[in-house]
């Protein structure tokens, strides 16, 4: 770990210097596409209009034999890239994979100029983030770039979770955090095969009722299906927060499940995440309407901040206490829909922003 007086110092000669705040911009979806597949690079253009993130992926879904093709064809995309409200992203290859030091080296010499963001699969502590902080910072100096690309990690397992602090806080280029549900539950030999989401299986149970002064166990009880991630998003958004990064909900693996895919979006949104992979086009729809706070709660957030003046003591509307605390929920509402209003229009129009 560097000490404080070295920590924003670029980590190679000539490298530009690390940013003493990660910029937040519009982040609902970071949607997926297969550089190597020319059906999906047909799209990019139309695609990239439609989402705040577009992410080249390297790594899974990309067969061994085509991972030099990926790599090429994110170089031909990046080349052409031309979409300044969107940012473009890609998930390199495993850092004990023969080919992530290619993706690295090929990607920041072509299109450093137009790559925000690096995503390093399968973290498992600070000493990843450092060898990938050290090296982007070598490729920058030698390509001459003028600012640096940030890292985003992926947490796939269990060590990974464990060391989720020391991670966020391991290097200024830090820009966020994602769960990996599968790797994860794969990892900690969970035992379910699907890919986000819950599990029939995981569920409370009402207690039985009581019957001539006996429990009847054998009576209809109500049941909950329980969330198998909240207790790791809640620990990777409490980690993000501290460092002054953004925390991300991963994938949802069914695509044809609408209705579960936006209930665990909104419970990572809820929860404080800004955003989540989408792997379909009816995904990046379900993302975009989740994390977008709803016009009425906006219009709520507006009446607290305006009648609190500069946010002390405390005032009734409607009856309920708003006070310090209740202001500064409202202004973090108020600043995504300030944020996305300037994206996009239509927003802008149901906000009165």
């Amino acid at each position: 770990m560097r000490p404080p007086k070295d920590f924003f110092r670029p980590l190679a000669i000539g490298a530009p210097d690390p940013l003493s705040e990660v910029p937040s911009r519009p982040s609902r979806m970071i949607h997926f596409f297969d550089p190597s597949n020319p059906r999906m690079v047909a799209k990019v253009d139309d695609m990239a209009g439609q989402v705040d993130i577009l992410l080249g992926n390297l790594e899974d879904a990309v067969p061994t034999e085509s991972k030099e093709a990926a790599r090429a064809g994110l170089v031909e995309v990046g080349r052409d890239f031309d979409h300044p409200g969107t940012q473009l992203w890609t998930r390199v290859n495993a850092l004990d994979s023969p080919w992530v030091l290619d993706d690295l080296t090929t990607l920041v010499g072509e299109i450093g100029d137009r790559l925000d963001v690096v995503m390093v699969p399968k973290v498992e502590g600070p000493e990843d983030i450092h060898y990938v902080d050290r090296l982007l910072a070598q490729l920058e100096a030698r390509a001459g770039l003028e600012r640096p690309i940030l890292v985003h990690a992926i947490l796939e397992t269990a060590r990974g979770v464990a060391a989720v602090d020391d991670i966020a806080l391991a290097s200024p280029r830090m820009q966020g955090m994602s769960l990996g549900p599968a790797d994860l539950a794969a990892d900690r030999r969970m035992k379910t095969t699907r890919v986000g989401g819950g599990h029939p299986g995981y569920l409370v149970r009402s207690d039985p009722p009581v019957v001539d002064g006996q429990p009847d166990v054998d009576a209809e009880r109500a049941t909950a299906q329980q969330d198998l991630w909240h207790a790791t998003v809640a620990r990777m958004v409490d980690a993000c927060v501290t460092a002054g990064i953004f925390p991300f909900y991963g994938p949802f693996g069914d695509i044809r499940d609408t209705v579960a895919c936006t209930d665990q979006f909104r419970n990572a949104y809820l929860l404080g995440c800004v955003g989540a992979w989408t792997l379909h086009p009816v995904q990046v729809d379900i993302a975009a309407r989740v994390f977008s706070p709803e016009p009425d709660e906006v219009a709520w957030a507006r009446r607290v901040v305006e009648a609190m003046g500069d946010g002390s003591g405390a005032v009734m509307i409607d009856g309920k206490m708003q006070d310090d605390a209740t202001f500064k929920q409202c202004q973090v509402v108020l600043a995504l829909a300030r944020q996305l209003a300037e994206r996009d229009p239509d927003l802008a129009r149901e906000y009165g922003l």
